[in-house]
């Protein structure tokens, strides 16, 4: 059992280096220097027939350094391409959960945007209400008012006629005393 856990962890591990090295070969054969190193080494190699090896040895050699090459840059792009794709299908997924967010979020506005049309309806009603109220405390005001003034003129009228009563004992009681 650990020995099992041993060889997926270095298994893990040594996909991580070969991972690594991958990226970095890559990145490297990608570069200027990859270019400037390639060219100085296939100009050196096409220049050794000068020095006295058959050409033909040469141009074997070359082909297959070459072709080796290519085997490994093939490799080495497809592991880049398949990471990126990886990388893609992660950033769809959070995509598609922020795409789902922005829809709950859609929804949670629109019913704020509800919840808001009526509140503003109750508050137009609320508004109807004191409208209603403010004019019935205004009519009752107005009757009060007015039986204000009736009863004020109840009271003028009564005090009318208690002057004319009282002017006229006056009157008797002035006739009386002078008789």
């Amino acid at each position: 059992m650990i020995a099992q856990k041993k060889s997926k962890t270095q298994k893990k591990n040594d996909g991580l280096s070969l991972e690594r090295v991958s990226r970095g070969a890559t990145k490297w054969i990608g570069s200027i220097e990859s270019l400037i190193v390639h060219t100085i080494i296939f100009a050196s190699v096409i220049s050794l027939p000068l020095f006295g090896i058959s050409f033909d040895t040469v141009l074997l050699v070359l082909t297959t350094i070459v072709s080796l090459e290519a085997i490994y840059l093939a490799i080495f792009i497809q592991m880049t391409v398949n990471r990126n794709t990886a990388q893609l299908q992660e950033v769809e997924k959070d995509i598609e959960e922020i795409s789902e967010d922005i829809e709950d979020i859609q929804e949670d506005v629109e019913e704020i945007s509800e919840d808001i049309e009526d509140i503003q309806e109750d508050v137009e009603e609320i508004s109807e209400d004191i409208e209603d109220i403010q004019e019935d405390v205004e009519e009752i005001q107005e009757e009060d008012e007015k039986e204000e003034e009736v009863e004020k003129k109840k009271n003028d009228i009564a005090l009318e006629k208690l002057e004319k009563t009282l002017a006229e004992l006056l009157k008797e009681i002035d006739k009386l005393k002078k008789k």
